[in-house]
């Protein structure tokens, strides 16, 4: 079958000739880096556009494994991050929607039962911490320390309604440990000034460090320095006012990713830490996003809302490649396990893509796979929508009034084309796969006790 839209770049590399990669080290620093509604093409190095110029990042995925076929497990938040942090669906977790301020709008609680990554990396003592946005819950019981993390720096709550006063709906949700802190400066910075700090304090420590990075950059409201907005302006002849701001917000946060890794350079940290880069969904159209090559954007179900920029960089250590494989969030948790020496006790959905990251063949689509979405709103009214995917074929619908479509993404990457005979054996495989999973999450709550008293 052919893959078109994998193929499209612009940065040539050969793919790793198999015998060049050993095993890869086990216990080595870990920073992930997370970033916030970023389109599939707002990146330089995937060569969807040339108003953009992303060097830092392009540096990890062009020196790194740049992986062509990585997928988000939701096309919104909340879900995306608890399956990234447990290695699960989200409505496994609890997580089926966006966890908010008010009860009446919130669409998720996370599971007491679900373990998370960093209590799964203490087996081999690191030491864990997270700077940035959480939001995967706003209060005990679920906040970062009491969910496995040693030291938090950040943000609890979905998203600022201002990147210079950090506040959503009047509330401070910005915290260190469990202390109310009200930091001064734009928050792209202020969460990589934190990391720096974090990353110079481990210098010399004997524990490895598992370190989540969690930009709520680029996601709105597009509000970049002053600065970085006239130089995009100044450089791009013609470019709007609403891509611009985007593009410089973008940019912005590629050069604070710059500081993190100077930072780790300079410390003698690099050769010994694994950097993986993500968005937890795809770019939000009406920002300005560039999602291409793909149809849809945030919120969405088709290959726009879900398919992010994503790779693995470690230097010396992995080899430059491009990557075809499908791989999802989910698929970290397992795979920094499996690189750790972790034993995994308890069942996970997503699998380990070790073997890819030491550059041998890896057959990862051999498995059926799931996305929901529940949200509220006259769109929605409360209910989920789905998508599954098994190989190429994705059966989705993008409300949850749709009928589902079946698609073949190697010959209809633009899911324009659905397949309308509804007998095809793959089509029964995937709707009775999908049934089945609605019907074993439908056993995990998503609302807390209390709120729905």
């Amino acid at each position: 079958m052919k893959k078109k839209h994998y193929l499209l770049t612009r940065c040539i590399f050969s793919l790793v000739p198999l015998s060049m990669q050993a095993t890869l080290p086990e216990k080595p620093n870990i920073l992930l880096i997370l970033v916030d509604d970023l389109g599939y093409g707002d990146l330089s190095c995937q060569g969807m556009g040339n108003d953009i110029q992303t060097p830092h990042i392009d540096k990890l995925l062009n020196e790194g494994i740049r992986c062509t076929n990585f997928h988000a497990n939701c096309p919104v938040s909340s879900p995306s991050r608890a399956s990234l942090l447990t290695g699960r669906f989200p409505d496994m977790v609890g997580v089926p929607g966006v966890i908010r301020t008010h009860k009446e709008d919130s669409w998720g609680y996370l599971s007491q039962e679900a373990v998370l990554l960093p209590q799964m990396l203490k087996q081999q003592q690191y030491h864990t911490a997270i700077i940035g946005k959480w939001h995967l819950g706003l209060a005990s019981p679920n906040t970062p320390l009491e969910r496995g993390f040693d030291f938090f720096h950040g943000f609890l709550g979905d998203m600022m309604d201002d990147y210079h006063t950090h506040l959503r709906f009047g509330n401070n949700y910005m915290r260190q440990n469990n202390t109310v802190i009200d930091p001064q400066g734009h928050a792209t910075e202020l969460f990589t000034n934190w990391a720096i700090d974090y990353v110079n304090k481990r210098k010399g420590e004997k524990e490895s460090f598992f370190l989540y990075l969690a930009y709520n950059a680029p996601h709105a409201p597009i509000q970049p320095p002053a600065e970085w907005l006239d130089r995009v302006k100044k450089r791009e002849s013609g470019i709007s006012e609403k891509r611009a701001k985007l593009v410089a917000l973008i940019e912005h946060m590629d050069d604070n990713i710059g500081l993190v890794y100077k930072a780790l350079e300079i410390n003698g940290q690099l050769e010994n830490t694994l950097i993986i880069f993500a968005s937890d969904n795809g770019g939000q159209e009406d920002a300005g996003a560039n999602n291409k090559p793909f149809r849809g954007a945030k919120q969405e179900m088709y290959e726009g809302g879900i398919c992010v920029a994503g790779g693995f960089y470690w230097k010396g250590k992995i080899k430059p490649a491009i990557n075809h494989n499908f791989i999802m969030l989910s698929d970290i948790f397992p795979t920094l396990c499996d690189l750790t020496n972790v034993t995994l006790p308890h069942k996970i959905d997503g699998i380990s893509v070790l073997p890819v990251l030491e550059g041998k063949e890896q057959i990862t689509d051999d498995r059926i796979v799931h996305w929901v979405r529940r949200e509220g709103n006259s769109r929605y009214g409360g209910r989920a929508y789905y998508a599954s995917r098994y190989k190429t074929y994705k059966l989705m619908q993008n409300t949850p009034w749709e009928p589902y479509q079946l698609f073949n993404l190697a010959d209809d990457s633009e899911e324009r084309k659905p397949i309308n005979d509804p007998s095809p054996e793959i089509y029964q495989l995937l709707f009775k796969g999908l049934m089945e999973h609605i019907r074993t999450s439908g056993a995990v709550p998503w609302q807390s006790v209390k709120d729905v008293k």
